[in-house]
């Protein structure tokens, strides 16, 4: 699963400017007004945009071309844009009793929900820490021989080993190799906390854990108890794959490494963190003709590169009536790894300028997965062109978790239909295949649902101090244990750091967009699928070329932050709630197959 960077969803909608000290100064003699509270937000804006694309503009340059120079360059312009937050924040506060517009005070109250550092030696740290970690993610890599260059491995090799290998010895060195490295900045990753801590203190938050959960337009106690109730609707169903799994895995490799209750180790799920388990579809696909949508075989047939994959995935948004991307959406992106540098390879889409200025950053491979991840980034992109002309604190997702969402709500359209239309699928498979479909689905979405629900429960507890960095990774296993059903494979390091061997754990990316993401692009596309007067599977739908499903869409991307989510979620959906139900619905056929599956495989 895929991410916005952290500083673009800063700046679009929780981060501005403030007003000039000398204003500052004088606004303290007097009581505020309406018209000191617009003009302080109209100023606002209207510097942010400079600082904001200062910022961007080195985080792309660093990701893009990691070197000690260029994650300078990058932490001090997050330094600078984080003084201005924090300033900002604080200000903020003092318009809040005045009778003020709907727009204004949603404004207002987006600003408080922001960090605030007021100590320059903080807000110098906060950057420091943060551009080292996602550095020495990005660098990260293991060696077998530290003295020999040449036997060095980098995450995308290790993660191929996972994929690919069969010999659970190969895997297991793999995964211990890639982990290991993350001890390296633990430490660092205490000081960050520590820091980040202060700042949401500062805004009047318990810890930044408390923060992050109040920007769902409820009580931070109030998100904890939906997600928790989200998941308790989807956990029947994860529970059932899961033991499918298990049997077919030991029928793979055996009791000795697949025991028959309590967790399964971690390294044979063909994924490095076992957060989605399509590789391991050539392990569990059920027997008989089942159907394959692996269009990898194809695009390297037909010469398929980068480009032309991405040019296929915007020809979807176009065929739903969405404009064409800028030209310098193709000039401006890194689409590919290059040679001659080190680059954050870890898929990213990027709203330079609040206007057109809009790249992702991939190093596309011509395969299936990556074919979704191209779909997926580009919803990022089309819902920043969408919501162009908002002012500019309403230039976001109505929540994180929407934002991750376009873009995997039509990734459920790649449906062998849409690929057949495209030429990658020489022919549809009858839906009497379908098992096989929706059991490689369910090993991406289903496969995935726990996973982005315990990182940032396992969040939660560090920021909240419950969580100490010598029990980070005790605490951490407890929940993969819980949740996943996952263990180690092995005992734990002596100050090891497992969790941040997770990308969005070293960036401080917040992952229960993911979880809400993985909900809601199933409501959403049961509701599109509706618009467009499809009647049948669920898993057979797919929007491509319809444009009522498209002015239905486009109409709710426009919003942005403007509107409370639950608003944005009406206008497609007609339902003011996240419901896990139509998972379910989606996946009814395969939860019965499954079933039946692991009471005959267990006998």
């Amino acid at each position: 699963m895929l991410h916005i960077k952290k500083i673009a969803a800063a700046v679009a909608g929780l981060t501005i400017l403030s007003l000039p000290l000398a204003t500052q100064a004088q606004s303290k003699k007097a009581a505020p007004t309406v018209v000191e509270a617009e003009r302080f937000l109209k100023n606002a804006e209207a510097r942010l945009e400079k600082l904001g694309n200062a910022a961007q503009r080195a985080a792309w340059v660093y990701e893009t071309h990691i070197t000690d120079d260029t994650e300078a360059i990058a932490a001090q312009a997050n330094e600078v844009l984080l003084g201005a937050v924090g300033e900002i924040a604080i200000q903020a506060r003092r318009y809040n009793k005045l009778p003020l517009s709907a727009d204004s005070r949603r404004k207002l109250k987006l600003l408080q929900l922001s960090l605030s550092l007021s100590n320059d030696k903080d807000r110098e740290a906060y950057a420091r820490l943060s551009a080292q970690m996602n550095g020495a993610y990005g660098k990260g890599k293991y060696c077998k021989n530290p003295a020999d260059e040449s036997s060095c491995l980098n995450l995308g090799q290790l993660e191929a080993i996972l994929a690919k290998s069969r010999d659970p010895v190969e895997m297991k060195e793999a995964w211990l190799g890639w982990h290991q490295t993350a001890s390296s900045y633990k430490n660092s990753y205490a000081e960050y906390v520590a820091v980040s801590n202060k700042g949401a203190r500062e805004m009047g938050f318990a810890d930044t854990g408390a923060l992050w959960r109040s920007q769902y337009d409820m009580p931070a106690d109030a998100f904890a108890a939906e997600t928790e109730r989200l998941w308790q609707q989807v956990k029947p169903l994860y529970e059932s794959l899961h033991q499918y799994v298990r049997l077919k895995l030991q029928q793979t490799y055996g009791k000795n490494e697949v025991p028959s209750s309590g967790p399964i180790p971690a390294h044979l799920f063909g994924n490095m963190w076992s957060q989605s388990w399509e590789n391991l579809y050539p392990i569990v696909k059920p027997q008989g003709p089942a159907a394959n949508l692996d269009i990898a075989e194809t695009l390297k047939q037909k010469n398929l590169d980068a480009k032309a994959m991405t040019k296929m995935a915007e020809g979807f948004y176009t065929s739903l009536g969405m404009e064409k991307l800028p030209a310098s959406f193709y000039q401006r992106s890194q689409l590919t790894k290059p040679r001659d540098r080190e680059v954050v390879c870890h898929a990213s889409a990027w709203d330079v300028d609040g206007d057109q200025d809009v790249r992702i950053k991939m190093c596309i491979n011509q395969t299936s997965e990556d074919f979704l991840v191209i779909h997926h980034e580009l919803g990022h992109i089309y819902y920043d062109l969408a919501y162009r002309k908002q002012p500019l604190l309403f230039k976001g997702g109505a929540n994180d978790g929407f934002h991750e969402a376009i873009g995997d709500t039509v990734a459920l359209s790649v449906t062998p239909n849409y690929l057949n239309k495209l030429g990658l699928l020489s022919e549809v498979p009858d839906p009497s295949q379908d098992i096989g479909v929706l059991m490689d689905r369910a090993l991406q979405k289903v496969a995935f649902l726990p996973f982005s629900y315990l990182v940032d429960q396992w969040r939660w507890k560090v920021y909240a101090g419950d969580v100490k960095p010598q029990d980070y990774d005790k605490v951490w296993w407890e929940l993969r244990e819980k949740y996943q059903g996952v263990k180690r494979p092995a005992p734990a390091a002596a100050n090891g750091f497992d969790a941040g061997a997770k990308y969005h754990v070293a960036s401080d990316t917040p992952y229960s967009r993911y979880f809400l993401a993985t909900i809601l692009q199933f409501q959403l596309h049961r509701a599109l699928c509706r618009e467009a007067g499809y009647s049948g599977p669920l898993n057979r739908c797919s929007i491509y070329e319809n444009q009522a499903a498209g002015k239905k869409f486009q109409a709710m991307l426009e919003m942005g932050t403007s509107r409370p989510w639950n608003e944005a979620l009406k206008a497609v959906t007609g339902e003011d709630q996240l419901d896990a139900s139509a998972i379910l619905d989606y996946f009814a056929p395969l939860k019965v197959w499954l079933d039946a599956q692991n009471k005959a495989l267990a006998q």
